[in-house]
């Protein structure tokens, strides 16, 4: 697995996607003509062919996020995952799901095997970022452009770096902290074609201290040293492993088996390859198989491996389909794609995800989504379902799960079963 994670990103390479560069000026050119629209009815089909092509290269986006998923080796794309719900943006407050998916190709995906700091420079600065916490709404209270326009901070991109993206809840910081580092970031600029700059007129003038550091300088340069400092800060290694481990292990992971990826994490500098390494060889990583529940997103994307779906046949597939198959089951089960409640993302725990109502959408989906995509062409006949117990779960395909396969009175009966098991559902 480590081999292959060190290795070219071959699914990115396989089904490419456009990044914030096209996206951003195409997205303003739908703002410019539907405003255009309103003053103009005679400019109506102006706007609907500029949003046509957005929502067609945002559909590709889409697409491909979910063929790399059931084509790529695994562990790449689960990472890919965690590190998009880590750095948490929301399509419902970015207006669609294209923003949030250039933000993980273009900030995440790149960085995911090096080290922490280049991802979270990435991230932070990315203008998907800047736009979701509205920092380009933030002006340094003394700057000229803040005493001209009588505006202040917007403390939100402060807030959610020290206590979501590093350091983590309780790590010791104080509100000072988060008013210094607002200031701090003043300066960041957003163009209405998602450019981020750097403007000296609504910076705050002077030096701000940030957990007992001064940081002063022009431009970027100050900004990028204290995400360098917090990347490397012990409070963050332990926040962001213990995460991990909660992610990919157990709920309540080993405090032997966190302190081993922390002390990795410490010891290379936040070398993300080898703080896997140290979770991946562990044996605390392999001594409790299905101790987590998937999550929809998870259950869906084992289900389409599970069932031999191309990456081809899903880049084929109608955006119509897509929505009813895909998009709308994933907010039927509680996970809404791309759209977390707040910037802190999706919650772990199994109780979170395991309700009555998610349980029988999951349920419902497992019965007739694999008849369904038979029927759009994305597989051709349906597996035998003890074969896709054996391929899908192997050793922990239980007697009961198996039988009750097997006595299924249709293929698609039985295939729903496996799907719809409990331990096809956990991890």
């Amino acid at each position: 697995m480590l081999v292959a994670l060190a290795g070219p990103d071959l699914a990115a390479q396989a089904y490419p996607m456009a990044g914030i560069s096209v996206l951003g000026p195409l997205l303003q050119q739908v703002q410019l003509t539907k405003m255009a629209a309103k003053r103009d009815k005679a400019k109506d089909a102006e706007f609907r062919v500029v949003q046509a092509e957005a929502d067609q290269v945002i559909g590709t986006m889409a697409r491909a996020t979910f063929a790399r998923a059931i084509e790529a080796e695994g562990l790449r794309e689960r990472l890919v995952a965690f590190w998009a719900d880590h750095f948490t943006v929301s399509a419902k407050v970015l207006g669609g799901i294209g923003l949030p998916l250039a933000l993980v190709e273009e900030a995440i995906r790149p960085h995911l095997t090096g080290n922490f700091e280049a991802m979270l420079t990435a991230v932070t600065l990315h203008p998907v970022m800047v736009r979701y916490l509205d920092q380009h709404t933030s002006f340094g209270p003394n700057s000229p452009r803040g005493r001209q326009r009588n505006v202040g901070l917007n403390e939100n991109l402060a807030r959610e770096l020290l206590e979501l993206h590093t350091l983590g809840v309780g790590a010791g910081y104080s509100q000072a902290d988060v008013r210094q580092m607002a200031e701090l970031l003043t300066g960041i600029s957003l163009s209405k074609d998602l450019k981020v700059g750097f403007d000296r007129r609504r910076a705050e003038p002077g030096a701000e201290t940030v957990l007992g550091k001064d940081y002063s300088g022009d431009g970027m340069a100050p900004i990028r040293q204290v995400l360098r400092d917090l990347a490397l800060r012990p409070e963050t290694a332990v926040h962001i492993v213990r995460k991990l481990a909660v992610h990919f292990v157990a709920d309540a992971p080993d405090p032997a088996f966190v302190a081993a990826m922390t002390e990795a994490w410490m010891r290379t500098g936040g070398n993300l390859l080898l703080v896997y390494r140290a979770m991946l060889e562990h044996p605390a990583a392999w001594a409790m198989p299905l101790a987590k529940v998937r999550q929809p997103y998870d259950f869906i994307i084992a289900s389409l491996r599970a069932l031999g779906i191309s990456g081809a046949a899903l880049m084929g597939f109608e955006d119509k389909a897509m929505r009813r198959l895909i998009w709308q089951a994933l907010g039927d089960m509680g996970q809404p794609y791309k759209s977390p409640r707040g910037p802190d993302g999706w919650a772990e725990a199994a109780e979170y995800w395991i309700t009555p109502q998610g349980l029988a959408q999951r349920i419902s989906w497992a019965m007739r989504a694999p008849e369904q995509m038979q029927r759009l062409g994305l597989i051709g006949a349906l597996p035998d379902p003890g074969a896709l117990a054996g391929a899908g779960l192997g050793d922990l395909a239980s007697e009961t799960l198996l039988v009750a396969a097997g006595r299924a009175e249709t293929l698609a009966e039985g295939v729903g079963l496996v799907l719809a098991s409990p331990e096809f559902n956990r991890r």
